[in-house]
């Protein structure tokens, strides 16, 4: 039997992969993390399957329920929100279960910085302005940053930041960014992106703590650099007429001729 980890998306029910939903059906045992996956997403359980609430567990707890439903010969399927790559807490699940023998898989979901992307009408990077974007957090009581991981390190590339987890420290974003980044450089939070009460507020490093006002200090992801709501960037050249690719030769003597 197999434990499944299955990224349950940013929060929208159907924003599910077609695979997810379909070992979920087939998974007796569904362990989910109910602070942020939403409830629709258990519709896709079988009948009868064992439903547990993680939220409340422990680790110890947590790998107790696997444990028993993998003697029982039951398949888990296993959600977290958004994709299981970044801050999930699954490596340290992978490691306990690799321990015991149990085997697993892993299965992506749609991550919280490309839907609040989406939210946002925005394409992360554009010719000329950014071509990276930089996952990042500031430390917290739980997860302390690693030395060189600071905002600051990653504001002096000039690349689109997804700041995560990090909403109830706004003033000390701001401060370590507009140094490098200008009072000017667009910012946006988006509040729990995809969700029915999913807001947007639009800003700028020098206004956002005051357009973002009380309310929100959790679930919300931190967007800044100069792609946000830019017009004058640079098209791209793949799509440029004269541009000599593979699915498009062009001129006397295209790099990739067409076959003949």
């Amino acid at each position: 039997m197999t434990v499944h980890f299955i990224g349950a998306g940013p929060g929208a029910a159907d924003l599910l992969t077609l695979r997810g939903r379909d070992l979920i059906a087939a998974s007796q045992v569904c362990l989910y993390a109910g602070s942020l996956v939403p409830e629709g997403v258990l519709a896709h359980c079988p009948p009868g399957a064992r439903i547990v609430n993680t939220a409340p567990l422990s680790l110890d707890e947590i790998i107790a329920e696997i444990a028993t439903a993998h003697a029982e010969g039951h398949d888990i399927a296993r959600l977290h929100s958004g994709d299981l790559s970044v801050w999930s807490a699954m490596g340290e699940q992978l490691r306990r279960l690799r321990a015991l023998g149990i085997p697993y898989d892993v299965t992506p979901g749609v991550p919280s910085f490309a839907a609040a992307a989406a939210a946002l009408g925005a394409e992360l990077t554009l010719p000329g302005l950014a071509q990276s974007v930089v996952l990042t957090r500031t430390g917290g009581r739980a997860s302390p940053m690693p030395e060189g991981e600071e905002l600051v390190n990653f504001a002096k590339t000039g690349a689109t930041l997804a700041i995560h987890l990090s909403i109830h420290v706004l003033p000390r974003v701001v401060a370590d960014l507009t140094p490098h980044y200008g009072a000017d450089c667009p910012i946006a939070v988006v509040y729990r992106a995809t969700w029915p009460d999913e807001r947007i507020i639009r800003a700028t490093l020098a206004t956002i703590e005051a357009a973002i006002g009380e309310g929100i200090d959790r679930t919300a992801l931190i967007l800044i650099g100069k792609t946000l709501g830019a017009e004058k960037f640079s098209e791209s050249r793949l799509y440029a007429g004269d541009y000599d690719r593979r699915y498009r030769p062009v001129g006397t003597a295209p790099r990739f001729p067409e076959d003949t």
